[in-house]
């Protein structure tokens, strides 16, 4: 179990490795050289292109090459870790105000380690808000720990 717990706790924190566009979606000389190119091929040549050459970062912080910083960073992929797959873990830990799983889904969100004891705490005050039954799916549950870390003032900083 633990070695579970682990291994998502290790794919929530390599998440913040991944991001779409960097420096904006026409960024780079590797997407000037393969524009209108399709494909995974032409995708990963780009890429490359980008990455071997540096010109990604130049741009990036100089403005040029097609690169834009201004916008926000995103990530259009599903999530590393899925609640889901700790459900179980996860309402038990809420119901005991700590555990393993709650701390795995406290990382995923982005709480600091400093906010981990509030965090905890409140979605163990809220544990009949988040499980009202025992049919909620992850995403509900999910949605319902956002709300209340919004009412929350020290926890609505990482709601979304």
């Amino acid at each position: 179990m633990k070695k579970i717990i682990g291994g998502a706790l290790l794919m929530a924190v390599s998440s913040t490795a991944f991001a779409v566009a960097p420096g904006g979606a026409n960024c780079g000389w590797g997407n000037l050289l393969f524009q209108g190119s399709k494909g995974i091929p032409s995708h990963v040549v780009a890429v490359t292109t980008n990455g071997t050459s540096g010109n990604n970062t130049f741009g990036i912080t100089s403005g040029t090459n097609g690169c834009d910083a201004s916008g926000k960073l995103s990530y259009g992929g599903r999530d590393m870790v899925q609640v889901s797959a700790i459900m179980d873990e996860f309402s038990e830990d809420v119901a005991r105000g700590h555990g393993e799983a709650l701390d795995t889904v406290a990382v995923m969100i982005g709480i600091e380690q400093e906010d981990h004891a509030a965090f905890s705490k409140v979605m163990h005050e809220n544990f009949a808000s988040i499980f009202p039954s025992e049919n909620v799916t992850a995403q509900d549950a999910m949605l319902s720990v956002n709300e209340i870390m919004k009412s929350n003032s020290q926890l609505a900083k990482y709601a979304a």
